[in-house]
């Protein structure tokens, strides 16, 4: 009797959030990762950054996510794009849209490259409050719309914060723009949104994280998403991906997890949002990072 072979364990995530920069022109309260102008790079060098891309794609990952931060900010932001499209990744950009250069452009259009930002407000003044920098708000809007122009696939995610914010009339006007992947997600409380609590907690995720994903940050810290950096799994700044995912501390924090998600639930049910905004919309969990935002796609989290 002639025994199948076992397909091979895969070493990498399918979908890996790399945190390239803790730099942002904006001040959100809300803030997981505590971002802004005073912010650094981080310690991981461009040679690094490199590295992890290129050991991704020969450990099975597909997709990449540059994050921050702004990443626009990186000095070698379109370098690290460049190299993921060439060793054969997928690309997400994660960006607050508030300046974009022309280069950049020539990067969003490619065809394996898909855009995403943040909004918060069709008022103006609401939306700056929130980011904490005047302006942000039409600076933002301009590049949506650029980003529609020029038939470039963008998401945008609109993050509910408090009770009469206008969430349901920002995404009326992104989609009356054009733009037809819009999420309304609620606060986590992680970083800037924990301060004045204990701890973050596991509660504060959709449960989906190092479910076929993690997260890179700026010091080399592995966590099982940007939002759940209060879980580190490892380092990857003298150590291997490989390594770190098939370790005992990465299967340790993914089992810390509580999976949360409904039985059943499909992956494109937008549960994440808020109760009254709540829907079932379309996505296609496979081109992206299947979980709430900041990855691009929707999927089953917690029953509010």
């Amino acid at each position: 009797m002639t025994i199948a072979p076992q397909a091979p364990i895969q070493a990498v995530p399918d979908f890996l959030e790399l945190e390239i920069t803790g730099r942002c022109q904006l001040e959100c309260t809300h803030c997981y990762a505590e971002s802004g102008p005073t912010r650094d790079h981080g310690v991981m060098s461009v040679e690094d950054w490199t590295r992890i891309i290129t050991e991704a794609a020969a450990g099975g990952a597909k997709t990449v996510q540059l994050i921050g931060g702004e990443p626009l900010l990186h000095p070698a932001f379109a370098v690290l794009v460049g190299h993921a499209l060439e060793v054969g990744l997928r690309v997400q950009v994660y960006s607050n849209l508030y300046r974009v250069r022309a280069e950049h452009w020539d990067l969003f259009v490619h065809p394996q490259v898909s855009l995403s930002t943040s909004y918060y407000s069709d008022d103006p003044a609401e939306h700056d409050t929130i980011t904490g920098r005047t302006g942000s708000h039409d600076s933002t809007r301009a590049n949506i719309v650029e980003a529609v122009r020029r038939g470039i696939r963008v998401k945008v995610g609109i993050i509910h914060m408090h009770d009469g914010q206008r969430s349901q009339e920002a995404e009326a006007e992104m989609r009356s723009i054009g733009v037809d992947r819009v999420k309304v997600d609620r606060v986590r409380g992680v970083g800037n949104a924990a301060k004045g609590t204990l701890l973050p907690s596991t509660s504060e995720l959709c449960g989906r994280c190092a479910d076929g994903k993690a997260a890179i940050l700026p010091d080399g810290t592995v966590a099982p998403c940007v939002l759940g950096r209060f879980l580190p799994a490892g380092d990857v700044k003298s150590r291997s991906l490989a390594s770190v995912f098939t370790g005992p501390e990465w299967a340790r924090v993914a089992a810390s997890i509580p999976r949360t998600y409904r039985a059943g639930c499909l992956p494109d049910e937008d549960s994440c949002m808020p109760a009254p905004a709540r829907r079932v919309t379309a996505c296609n969990p496979d081109s992206d990072g299947s979980d709430c935002s900041p990855a691009e796609s929707e999927a089953c989290g917690p029953a509010y």
